[in-house]
């Protein structure tokens, strides 16, 4: 990672969802990974470090990554972003499980979906979209090329690979997109994942059974 970076995790939510914020440590401007759950936690502690939210990234529609977004998007007046074929999911209860897991159905709005490959600039760094669906039909990944790190969301984790038993999931396409997006980074591209542990391109290629 480059000086200028600064790096945020918290643990939000029922499943222990990652949610990340990303700032530039000179013009203190941040955007946010997956804001599952704590909105007020999450603005406090960019609010005590005087950060400047600029965009919210969702890697996917599920409820435990984008619960707490539409509150953080009022309050700071920011976008919120996906890709563009989460809009079903992020619009659908039955699809991103905030019925059937929560019992309190909800919809999420987003204000700009990407294109796979599309790269937009957030907080003065460079983030490309890659589109990994499978475990979701409109999962994606946010790859920062000059910091070497990966956003991964629930598409790639330490040893393993995210679920596909969800409605609209599929192994086949998860573990192609992961194969023809991901494993061609550079080997020491740091993994943020979506659940526990973060790992490395390297590592996955080597140990990942799923690969």
């Amino acid at each position: 990672m480059t000086d200028n970076i600064g790096l945020m995790h918290f643990v939000v939510g029922p499943v222990s969802t990652n949610c990340y914020i990303v700032y530039n440590r000179q013009t203190l401007e941040a955007f946010i990974v997956d804001p599952g759950a704590n909105a007020s936690g999450l603005a406090a502690k960019m609010d005590e470090k005087n950060l400047k939210p600029v965009g919210i990234l969702l890697t996917h529609g599920h409820f435990d990554h984008a619960g707490a977004a539409e509150e953080l998007s009022d309050k700071y007046d920011i976008p919120i972003y996906a890709h563009e074929a989460e809009a079903e999911t992020l619009d659908n209860p039955s699809i991103n499980l905030s019925g059937n897991m929560m019992g309190q159905p909800a919809r999420y709005e987003v204000d700009n979906l990407l294109r796979d490959e599309e790269t937009i600039k957030l907080a003065g760094f460079d983030i490309r979209v890659l589109f990994t669906p499978g475990h979701t039909p409109g999962g994606c990944c946010y790859y920062l090329p000059y910091e070497d790190l990966l956003f991964a969301g629930d598409t790639l984790f330490c040893g393993s690979v995210g679920r596909t038993d969800f409605p609209g999931g599929s192994m086949s396409q998860l573990v192609g997109a992961i194969r023809d997006k991901l494993m061609v980074l550079p080997d020491n591209t740091v993994v943020l994942t979506g659940h526990d542990s973060d790992t490395t391109i390297e590592r996955e290629r080597l140990y990942n059974p799923y690969l």
